[in-house]
């Protein structure tokens, strides 16, 4: 199922712990406590994620992939459906993007959400 469908988006999060989904901003938001850490755009089942400088350079430099409006001081990306990355390259960014986010919480939080160190 791919990650730029609805119902594979819905699956790849749940397998994360501690996360949940909201319809916000016309998109299907995935947050882990009450932080965002991806998203898939209603419309155009583009999907957007935080990633590190380092990946920011790199992956706004493929066809398909550029700075995220809204998101930009943060370093985030939006990958369109036709991109050059792979579907394991892009469960790998998101789940780095899980990581960051999730690595940003309290210990007791993460502990609660069942998130392991």
């Amino acid at each position: 199922m791919s990650l730029f469908s609805r119902s594979g988006f819905e699956t790849f999060v749940h397998g994360l712990a501690g996360t949940s989904l909201v319809d916000q901003w016309e998109s299907r938001v995935a947050k882990v406590g009450e932080k965002v850490f991806a998203l898939l755009t209603d419309g155009e089942n583009r999907l957007a994620f935080k990633v590190s400088e380092e990946s920011f350079e790199i992956l706004t430099a493929l066809d398909g992939i550029s700075q995220a409006p809204y998101f930009a001081k943060r370093k985030w990306v939006t990958v369109n459906p036709d991109t050059e990355l792979s579907e394991a390259d892009v469960r790998d960014y998101l789940t780095r993007s899980y990581r960051t986010v999730s690595a940003s919480l309290t210990r007791k939080l993460r502990s609660e959400l069942g998130i392991a160190d």
